[in-house]
């Protein structure tokens, strides 16, 4: 195994000098840290994390807590936040996954890491936020918009895609419109009903209650809720659902019905997730930019361990995917 001293005896340079270049220290001339750099790659050198979290008194271990896993979110998102941070982090760094539970009481795992992305989805997750920010550690919010300006928050504008997907519906002639919504208690749930209103408000529309469909963001409420829909006496001709997981229960509900998609109802959903594409017919949806939301997260990690200045609120805007499912 190659070792720093191995590097320095090439360099020409002390084992000091080398571990402060790897570890870009402000000590070290750039053009040292850089021939440094070569002659580590040159000699596939693999630095020894352990030894190097007890130099820096890091532990390199980013904590990434997800509200409600189980539910409310399908697995393509949470592959999509999993991807944009790790590609975000460098190498030395693990992500240590776990599902935060509202019973959730801290172990011993936040003491050892060095930073932690909260994957929130309701405001019952204030507490536990509340609590990692006693822990010292930089933490970033993720997907759910906070009160709280000191905290990092890193969310989209899920009421104004909304807005801007029902308006585009209704330009489209259709005025019989209904939604399947998410978990009530959820923010995005909240946020993008108020976009779905604030469309239909605007060309003075009445929905019947009967339109409004409870979901909790799973394939089976939504192919249950869409069963629901069509029967009713005056069904809708399209269907928002909002998450893509149940706009495809509401597709094969349609299709066990005997429906024609789109051609008798059109089917929306939200998220663009990575099968929406695939779906029969793809599926037209809001999407929301997960992945790049995710890397701005550990950005924002990585900036703060830097002692770096970072602007805290970051708001990332949804767009349109007109597919064949309207």
């Amino acid at each position: 195994m190659v070792t720093i001293k191995d590097i320095a005896k090439v360099a020409g340079v002390s084992h000091t000098t080398v571990s402060r270049a790897l570890n870009d220290s402000p000590l070290i001339k750039p053009e040292t840290k850089k021939k440094i750099a070569a002659i580590a790659e040159s000699l596939h050198y693999v630095p020894n994390v352990n030894a190097k979290s007890l130099v820096n008194q890091k532990s390199y271990i980013i904590g990434l807590y997800f509200s409600h896993l189980s539910i409310g979110t399908s697995d393509s998102f949470l592959v999509e936040v999993i991807k944009g941070i790790s590609d975000t982090l460098p190498s030395e760094y693990t992500l240590a996954v776990h599902e935060l539970l509202q019973s959730d009481t801290f172990d011993e795992e936040p003491n050892r890491l060095d930073g932690a992305i909260v994957m929130s989805q309701s405001d019952r997750d204030d507490g536990f936020i509340a609590a990692l920010s006693k822990k010292n550690i930089p933490i970033v919010v993720l997907n759910r918009q906070l009160q709280d300006a000191t905290l990092m928050n890193v969310t989209s504008n899920d009421a104004q895609g909304v807005y801007q997907m029902i308006t585009y519906v209704l330009e489209q002639g259709f005025r019989k419109i209904a939604m399947i919504e998410g978990i009530s208690s959820f923010g995005s749930a909240r946020e993008r009903r108020k976009g779905f209103m604030k469309a239909i408000q605007e060309k003075q529309l009445v929905c019947p209650k009967e339109y409004f469909v409870a979901g909790d963001y799973s394939l089976e409420s939504g192919q249950l809720g869409a069963q629901q829909l069509l029967a009713l006496p005056e069904p809708p001709e399209v269907i928002f659902c909002a998450n893509d997981d149940m706009a495809i229960g509401a597709i094969n509900a349609c299709h066990q019905a005997g429906r024609k998609i789109p051609e008798e109802i059109g089917i929306i959903g939200f998220d663009d997730s990575s099968f929406s594409p695939y779906t029969y017919p793809p599926l037209t949806t809001i999407r929301k930019p997960v992945y790049e939301m995710s890397q701005l997260a550990a950005t924002l990690l990585l900036q703060a361990f830097a002692n770096q200045v970072v602007e805290k609120q970051h708001f990332f805007d949804t767009s349109l995917i007109i597919r064949q499912s309207l």
